[in-house]
């Protein structure tokens, strides 16, 4: 109510003080308001005004402040310009690099037989959406809690939205500025996807990389039947964040790579006990230890002559070692820490 009292109070003293101008058109169609103008941050805003010479006063105001009167600018900002007549005469002004503080009300204020009337427009400005500030990159163990959090900017007001896609292609989807996991697993690691977006550009897109420790897990042994004076190899694959460390066992007694005629190879997550020149006494039992700093497991491999009746799917998964073994893998680790 305020403002209106004021645009009319100011179009009564552009009414007195302006110097004739720019005519405008006259009859109520000019009182119509104008619709409101939406403009994104950035590009130009044109204000139009129509006008005829049955008009002797005219004005542009932005709220209580003179834009321009008649030809001659009172704004001190370069931004806003009085556009050039056109076929059909105008009083329409440009604002260039239009910025959220350019929003509001603005007012074509015009004198017809000294009857000051006003045209009205809204002029609107969209921000496109941004990200302001997400969570970093973390790394934690399996079974914690984890919040993420994604905030941003925008007008209107931006949708923000997480998506997840695990290595074994189950999709997440959240919409929000966090995401709570519960007691999370190690198919919950991986990139988070934060995308920001209210429609007036492309979204905002930023990631988050959470990776989860668990414990080795073997999920691959292979057993062989090699013939006396061949080549041998017993493979181990393990599962586990950080990497697993591998070490091989004949019953009780470790085996060390160069030693004995065997070689120790280790690839990534999986570890191979490469005998060149197998006799008999290597036939028999060996066990893979995997081990890191959230847990140890190991399996039961064996190797075995072409004629011995076995089943090569017999290796197993579970602990079969003896305790002392165990705890003798368990020390060894940690004294290297």
């Amino acid at each position: 109510m305020y403002n209106s009292v004021c645009f009319v109070v100011l179009s009564w003293v552009f009414a007195l003080l302006v110097f004739p101008g720019v005519p405008a058109r006259s009859g109520e169609s000019f009182s119509k308001p104008m619709d409101n103008i939406t403009v994104r941050q950035g590009d130009n805003a044109v204000l139009k005004c129509i006008v005829d010479n049955k008009v002797s006063r005219v004005a542009w105001l932005n709220r209580t402040t003179i834009l321009f009167a008649g030809r001659e600018k009172w704004s001190l900002d370069p931004r806003v310009i009085l556009l050039n007549n056109t076929a059909i005469t105008e009083y329409s002004i440009k604002i260039q690099n239009v910025n959220v503080f350019d929003e509001g009300p603005y007012v074509c204020s015009i004198l017809t037989n000294k009857k000051p009337k006003s045209s009205r427009v809204h002029l609107i400005v969209q921000v496109p959406a941004k990200i302001t500030n997400i969570s970093t990159d973390i790394t934690v163990n399996e079974g914690s809690n984890v919040t993420l959090m994604c905030l941003a900017i925008g007008r209107p007001e931006p949708t923000i939205m997480w998506r997840h896609s695990s290595i074994k292609g189950h999709g997440f989807m959240n919409e929000g500025e966090y995401v709570e996991i519960t007691a999370i697993t190690k198919e919950q690691s991986g990139i988070y996807e934060c995308s920001a977006n209210n429609d007036i550009s492309a979204p905002d897109v930023r990631t988050v990389q959470i990776t989860v420790n668990y414990p080795p897990f073997i999920s691959d042994v292979r057993s062989t039947g090699t013939p006396v004076g061949q080549k041998g190899i017993l493979q181990c694959e393990a599962s586990a964040v950080p990497l697993a460390d591998f070490a091989w066992y004949k019953e009780d007694r470790r085996l060390f790579n160069g030693l004995n005629g065997v070689k120790i190879e280790n690839k990534g997550r999986q570890s191979m006990l490469i005998f060149f020149n197998v006799s008999e006494e290597d036939y028999g039992n060996y066990t893979c230890v995997a081990m890191n700093t959230m847990g140890i497991t190991n399996a039961s491999i064996i190797l075995y002559g072409p004629g011995a009746v076995h089943d090569v799917n017999s290796a197993v998964l579970s602990p079969h070692s003896s305790p002392c073994l165990l705890l003798t893998v368990i020390l060894l680790y940690l004294f290297k820490f």
